[in-house]
């Protein structure tokens, strides 16, 4: 789990506040929608039941990508080659503003361009990649397609074809949220920590009660609770699940600045972290018991380690830290986000697949243009209101 020395301390609530927009986590959802709403001119009042950024955000292994954990080739049997090519293109959009506006404010965060490594595996072959390669060039993505010997004669990875993409990013995931947050309230927007919410009371305003008796009343209110989603609030198909990950020792070499994935389900994920150690992840398991889940840590690092070493053999693959985190899973790998339907000025954040903190730039951009009256081109795509085309049973791969 990230360590960094960036800190946040915010007291806690005690009077009754009135504000525009309350938003409910202060993870990097609730820091990037934050920032933007207090942006915008909004009044904003940031609370969370913990310490900021001590939730599922400091457990990311941060691999910012646009590419959605669904490909193009599966996806548009699902919901349409028409929907695709909107959710793909916008990941992508998203992507590269969180990149600029990241730069604007001057953030860090140990932010660096790389490369990303799209392998073969039991849900896309060789075969399956060619025609994924296909659809991005048609869609306006430059890509590269990498036969077997060529994946082996760069990075050492034997037997894989891989698609080569570019424009991903990889960051520290809490300095990303600290900083955000530390944005917003430059911005005039306040903080509170240990401020839980007990109550919603939808409406004009919206009035939300804690559990030490306070109340904030809010002509809007935005769940960015990440997977701790309320009673009330659909969840569109998606459920909780597990994941492991892993941080090795420094490494000598490492063959590229690169994050590596697999075409599988579940699939390894990998990237140089700080001070040359390598961030692996995957083993993922579809229940969300914590204790269970943190149980089977030690086991699941192993896997981890045993994957690492057979991918590349001459990485050393032992673990100096290990975790396990909560995240959620999309039937199509993309989030909800929107007017919670029946719940008057509430609104809520889903960020279920694997792009969370891509989904949360695209989350900020959509509830700024909602709550300022605008409006933004693709948020049909996200709405709890949508109703895809299926058109052929998918899978998440």
């Amino acid at each position: 789990m990230w360590r960094g020395s960036q800190t946040l301390r915010a007291a806690r609530l005690r009077r009754d506040v009135t504000t525009d927009v309350l938003v409910i986590g202060a993870g990097i959802s609730g820091a990037l929608v934050a920032e933007s709403l207090a942006d915008a001119g909004l009044g904003v009042v940031i609370v969370d039941k913990r310490e900021p950024v001590s939730g599922a955000t400091a457990a990311s292994t941060a691999l910012l990508q646009y590419e959605i954990d669904v490909p193009m080739c599966r996806l548009s049997t699902q919901i349409g080659a028409e929907r695709t090519l909107r959710l793909w293109r916008r990941s992508y959009l998203a992507l590269m503003a969180l990149r600029t506006r990241t730069a604007r404010l001057g953030i860090r965060a140990g932010l660096r361009d790389c490369n990303s490594l799209y392998l073969e595996g039991d849900r896309l072959d060789a075969r399956g990649l060619q025609r994924e390669a296909m659809l991005r060039r048609e869609a306006g993505f430059e890509l590269q397609w990498l036969s077997a010997r060529d994946v082996r004669r760069t990075w050492g990875i034997v037997g894989r074809s891989g698609l080569l993409g570019f424009d991903s990013m990889s960051c520290n995931p809490r300095q990303l949220a600290v900083r955000y947050l530390r944005a917003a309230m430059r911005r005039r927007a306040a903080l509170y920590a240990h401020t839980e919410i007990r109550a919603v009371e939808p409406g004009r305003p919206v009035v939300a009660a804690t559990a030490d008796g306070r109340t904030i009343k809010s002509r809007h209110l935005v769940f960015a609770t990440g997977y701790e989603m309320p009673i009330g609030v659909p969840r569109k198909g998606n459920r909780i699940c597990s994941t492991w990950a892993m941080a090795t020792r420094s490494q000598p070499s490492w063959p590229t600045r690169c994050l590596i994935w697999e075409a599988s389900d579940p699939y390894l994920y990998l990237r140089q972290g700080p001070r040359g150690r390598v961030i692996c992840g995957g083993e993922d398991e579809n229940f969300d018991d914590a204790g269970r889940r943190d149980s089977l840590t030690p086991g699941k690092v192993r896997t981890l380690e045993r994957k690492l070493h057979a991918l590349l053999p001459t990485l050393d693959p032992h673990a100096e830290l290990g975790w396990s985190a909560s995240f959620g899973s999309s039937p199509t790998g993309t989030p909800t986000i929107g007017a919670v339907p029946g719940m008057a000025g509430c609104y809520a954040v889903l960020g279920y697949g694997g792009n969370g903190i891509t989904f949360a730039a695209i989350a900020a951009q959509v509830m700024r243009s909602q709550l300022t009256g605008e409006r933004d081109v693709d948020a049909d795509l996200f709405s709890f209101h949508r109703r895809w085309p299926v058109l052929q049973r998918g899978h998440r791969h």
